[in-house]
Order: C-alpha cells, then structure tokens, then sequence
C-alpha cells in the first residue's frame, strides 16, 4: 500500500496499527520544528533589518567610510568648497558610520558616554558645525547602499509650511494610505524614517490656523515616539539649542522621551564660507 509517497504494509495486529501512527506523529511533530525554526530565521531578518554589512570588518568600513566622504566632497562641490574631516566631525562620523549599519562599535566609539544602537539620533550644536549637512550625507549614503535604516531629512520651515497647506502633518508621521489602494501598510499607515533639522528655530512662535507652531513641534515628536514604539521607524532630529535649553523650551513628558535618544554634541566653530 501506498501513502503520502511512501510503501507501507497494512499492520496486522492492533499493535502495529498504534506503531505506524506513532511514526507519522513523529513526523509531524519534527516538520512542525523545522517551520518553527524557519519562522524563526525569517522573524530575525525582519528584526535585524540593517544588518546588511558588516563594518567591524576594518576593509569593510574604510570602504564605506570612503564613501561617505565622498558624497560629503560632492555635495561641497557646489560651493567650491572641501569636505573636511577632523577633529571635530571624525569621530561622529564614525560612530554614524557604526550606527547606521547596526554595528556594535559604536557604543564603543565614545566610551564615556551612554550611546546605544536602539537610540535614536539628536544631533546639537551651534550654526554651520554641520548637524544638516551630515545627516544629509548620510540619508544619501543609506539610499545607496540599500541600507533599511535609511530616512528622508526635512526642515523646521518645511514642516510648518505644509502645515500652513493641509492644517495637519501626517505626511510626516504616520503617513495614512487613503483606503490603502495603492500598496500595503499595516492599519493603514506608511511611516517613513525622518530626520527633523532645526528644531527649536525661532519661527515656532508663529501660528498656522490659529495653532501655534511650538504645538505642531510637539505634536510632531508625541507622533514620532509613537510610531518609534509601534512600527520601530526611528526619527533622528539636529538642533542649535543646547541640552539645557531643549529641557527649558520642551515640557516634561517631552524631555523624558528624549532619553530615547543618543545626543551627541558637534563641537568646532562655524564651517560656512
């Protein structure tokens, strides 16, 4: 007799009967393991997104490195100027460089800090020490290496601006797919990993629709948090307010979620021309 492709003999005693059944349960229970651990194999991809090279590998990350300065030179270009790197930018250069690519010597890169790669990004520092241009630099290198923790940068003024438009700034947060018709998001939402520049800028006193626009600030980071806790979509933020003023301009509950972050201050004096 044939079954599921296998020749098998009828049992003839009761006995036997209980025996053939025993073997094909442990059959059973053995492909149920093997798609337990293919699950699992798949989950960790999914979790470990960003993994994707490995930058302890000392070639692997000169050659990244390399890249990055190189885009850096590029964009510099247009103000035939040079992408300098020293002693103020390197070494936030390379903790980015880890970080990015979830590479664990990161958190060795300033040791007597508390820096950790499940933190968020908050860059500070004074005017033109190159906070933007930075996390510029490295949105484009993620797009081009294909790297999942990439993000799109998006300035104070921007995100007023379209709040001025559309009277809310969902593009920005949770982004909802109208009906969901066009691809696939869970619960209907798209958030995308965003860098906020300029935050604290002084045009927050002003008002879009009656709203002042320090309220669509912290509307922007309470949805941000959110999104950071749900969907694990970060969001990086630069600013020209010190530590101390960031606790004075945000309230309580803000400052507390700013533990989510790893802030680095960018020392050096002012790199424009």
């Amino acid at each position: 007799m044939e079954l599921n492709g296998k020749q098998i003999q009828l049992p003839k005693t009761q006995e036997e009967a209980l025996e053939i059944i025993r073997d094909m349960q442990a059959e059973r229970c053995h492909l149920t393991k093997r798609r337990a651990e293919v699950l699992a194999t798949q989950h960790r991809r999914a979790t470990l997104r960003g993994f994707r090279y490995d930058l302890a590998d000392p070639n692997e990350y000169t050659r990244h490195a390399g890249l990055i300065v190189s885009i850096g030179k590029n964009y510099m270009l247009r103000e035939f100027s040079d992408f300098v790197v020293d002693e103020h930018n390197s070494k936030v250069l390379r903790f980015l460089a880890y970080y990015f690519n979830n590479c664990i010597l990161a958190e060795s890169v300033f040791p007597n800090e508390s820096y950790k790669l499940h933190k968020n990004i908050l860059l500070v520092g004074e005017p033109g020490t190159g906070k933007t241009m930075i996390m510029q630099i490295f949105s484009d290198y993620l797009r081009a290496t294909g790297n999942e923790n990439c993000f799109r940068n998006i300035s104070m003024t921007q995100l007023m601006n379209y709040h001025k438009v559309y009277g809310h700034i969902d593009k920005y947060t949770y982004n909802e797919l109208k009906g969901a018709s066009t691809r696939e998001a869970y619960d209907g939402v798209a958030p995308f990993g965003v860098c906020l520049n300029d935050l604290g800028l002084a045009t927050e006193k002003q008002k879009s629709f009656g709203t002042l626009l320090t309220q669509i600030t912290d509307e922007f980071l309470f949805a941000r948090y959110e999104i950071y806790q749900q969907y694990g979509k970060r969001y990086h933020i630069t600013s020209n307010l010190t530590v101390r003023e960031l606790k004075e301009r945000f309230e309580a509950r803000l400052i507390d979620r700013f533990k989510s972050f790893n802030v680095i201050e960018l020392h050096g004096g002012s790199r424009r021309k």
